[in-house]
């Protein structure tokens, strides 16, 4: 069954998803920018907001060719991904990556993010993110350390993965952002709607779960019980030692064994998911206060939270020879630190974006112009376009999801048009955004159904509108 890694190019379309018999019956009448959006009677979900989103925001949008991929990109995670239900009187929302069957608590999360604005008007849509929050309580709670999930209580390809795998499990490799990204959703959907019904008896227990399993990856008496090894040629897609990754100093940062790209980290100090863990504890810590009268849970998040940041600032700065005073993306406490950065979210780049770091930062400054420059191992300059990368595809292949967060993290127009420009330019005719192109070939790409991606897409064509309109009303 071919993975997130694997995929098979055929004349610039990857076949990943047509094993599984996922892929969509994309249709269009061959007219210049006819709509790619499956057919409406074959649409997962449809929602009478974001219809009305499109239709607001197409109209702004002078470039032909940049409306057509707002239109195509923005509703995918509708159109294509969801499955919404209801078990117990309760919503209930399964949400697949794309070209692969399964849910990622990182993918799931940031793919409904985008419509989250719109629930007040969408009684529809607020339930069904409401199930995707509900769904992800399930998930932690059979197991934290899992990254993805099926929609059954079935095996997966990987149960040969010497690891604690569980029926229900897709995949599990350990990933701080894995629960990071539930209470960015669950903390979100209850500012902005108000309701907070979901933190009920279920989701209070995953949130301690992630606040223990933060803990013990701290790993400040043991190694703690997650350890993962898989029998593999490509050495990124398992962990050294036994399963339980490089060496560590214990000094108060968590361990995260796989980055968000679900590949290896050296240095299991993943620096932009520390912040982002931060965040979240902070986030717990206000839901458990304020909503369930959870003084003790809420003071151990804070205090959690406190020491990672505190760690953080000791560990995670570095002084690098070019660009001074900058954040590394791994260390190890005993002083190792990686300057390098991944175009997966969360990143150094997109630390902003995440609300974890001002863009006014001089620290944040200095980092962006690191990771934005052949000081990056994985930043490639094309052709095609420029733009970050990561081993997950390898070298010269650039993800449009680092394109998309270098234009939703710039105050500046003149780059922000030009990620639009190289987004709109390197598509390949599809219509889409994709998982990486070749800096050279945009026809030569990965993953042709990336829903992630495409709703990302079109988060950053809203937020243009909203404070850069002057964009949209030229050519571009």
């Amino acid at each position: 069954m071919l993975t997130r890694r694997d995929f098979i190019k055929l004349n610039g379309i990857t076949t990943a998803g047509i094993g599984l018999g996922l892929k969509p019956t994309w249709f269009t009448t061959g007219t210049p920018f006819e709509t790619k959006r499956v057919k409406p009677s074959v649409r997962r979900f449809t929602s009478p907001a974001v219809e009305s989103t499109i239709n607001r925001i197409k109209a702004d949008i002078k470039d032909p060719e940049l409306a057509w991929l707002f239109e195509n990109c923005y509703p995918n995670t509708l159109d294509t991904t969801v499955k919404y239900s209801e078990k117990h009187g309760r919503p209930d929302t399964f949400v697949i990556t794309g070209d692969i069957d399964a849910m990622w608590l990182r993918d799931s999360s940031a793919q409904v993010w985008p419509y989250l604005p719109l629930i007040k008007n969408d009684p529809a849509l607020k339930k069904l993110i409401l199930g995707v929050i509900n769904r992800q309580a399930q998930c932690v709670q059979l197991d934290p350390y899992a990254n993805a999930f099926n929609e059954k209580n079935t095996g997966s390809e990987w149960e040969s993965d010497n690891t604690d795998m569980k029926r229900g499990l897709h995949e599990r490799k350990w990933e701080i952002d894995s629960l990071c990204y539930p209470v960015r959703l669950a903390y979100n959907y209850w500012k902005t709607s108000g309701d907070s019904s979901f933190f009920d008896q279920d989701w209070q227990t995953a949130g301690k779960l992630i606040l223990d399993t933060f803990k013990v990856q701290q790993r400040k008496n043991s190694r703690g019980p997650y350890h993962f090894q898989r029998k593999t040629e490509v050495a990124s897609d398992t962990a050294p030692n036994g399963g339980y990754g490089n060496p560590i100093k214990p000094v108060g940062l968590i361990c995260s064994i796989f980055r968000p790209s679900d590949d290896a980290t050296i240095y299991p100090f993943l620096v932009p998911s520390n912040y982002f863990a931060v965040l979240s504890l902070n986030q717990m810590a206000e839901m458990f206060e304020q909503i369930g009268h959870d003084h003790t849970t809420a003071t151990q998040c804070r205090a959690l939270a406190n020491e990672v940041y505190a760690a953080l600032q000791k560990y995670a700065i570095a002084n690098h020879p070019v660009y001074g005073r900058v954040l590394a993306y791994e260390v190890d406490g005993y002083g190792n630190q990686l300057f390098m950065d991944d175009a997966n979210v969360p990143s150094l780049l997109a630390m902003p974006y995440l609300g974890v770091i001002k863009t006014s930062d001089p620290l944040y400054h200095n980092t962006r112009r690191m990771v934005l420059s052949t000081a990056n191992p994985y930043f490639f300059k094309g052709k095609a376009a420029e733009g970050i990368g990561g081993p997950h595809v390898g070298l010269n292949y650039i993800w449009p999801m680092g394109i998309i967060i270098r234009g939703l993290t710039s105050t500046n127009e003149k780059e922000i048009t030009t990620c639009l420009k190289w987004l709109k330019s390197t598509h390949a005719g599809t219509g889409f955004m994709h998982e990486s192109f070749n800096k050279d070939n945009p026809a030569d790409f990965t993953r042709k159904w990336f829903a992630w991606a495409n709703t990302l897409f079109g988060e950053l064509v809203i937020k243009t509108h909203q404070y850069h309109p002057a964009i949209l009303k030229r050519t571009i």
